[in-house]
């Protein structure tokens, strides 16, 4: 019999079970997201809808620290299990450095950086893609919803 390669390095990814996305579109998604928000939170919320086109927000609505929020102000920030991530999820399916959301002008978008698990946007794998209000970013265990100003007409 044959004995296993002790020098071997073991690594599987994780299939996390994709559900659907909140209501199917970014209105009704924040809908929710602001009709089961506490006041403090919805407050908040608001300011990043009526606010500057500088800043933007993900909130965990599904999943572990379900309520967080993160406030995104600057060109990158580093979302992971690394604690010096400004968005830290600390759990095994998530990398240490797994996703950054850019910020390039007024848009902003997510990029995956290789991560083992992948990142999700609506459902749907991403390496780099737009970010607008409503969509629900998925990472390991963690469902968070983005929320960006409105548009000025």
């Amino acid at each position: 019999m044959n004995k296993p390669d002790s020098n071997g390095e073991l690594t599987s990814t994780l299939h996390l079970g994709l559900r659907s996305v909140v209501d199917g579109s970014p209105e009704s998604a924040l809908n929710a997201l602001l009709s089961s928000a506490s006041d403090a939170d919805r407050l908040a919320i608001t300011a990043i809808i009526e606010g500057p086109a500088d800043r933007a927000m993900v909130v965990i609505h599904r999943g572990p620290s379900k309520g967080a929020r993160f406030l995104i102000d600057s060109g990158e920030v580093a979302i992971g299990r690394s604690v010096d991530s400004p968005i830290f999820l600390d759990d095994v399916t998530v990398s240490r450095r797994h996703a950054v959301i850019v910020k390039d002008e007024q848009k902003f978008s997510i990029k995956d950086q290789g991560s083992l698990n992948g990142t999700y946007l609506n459902n749907q794998s991403v390496l780099n893609s737009l970010l607008t209000t409503g969509d629900e970013i998925q990472i390991g265990k963690f469902h968070m919803l983005f929320v960006a100003p409105k548009k000025s007409k």
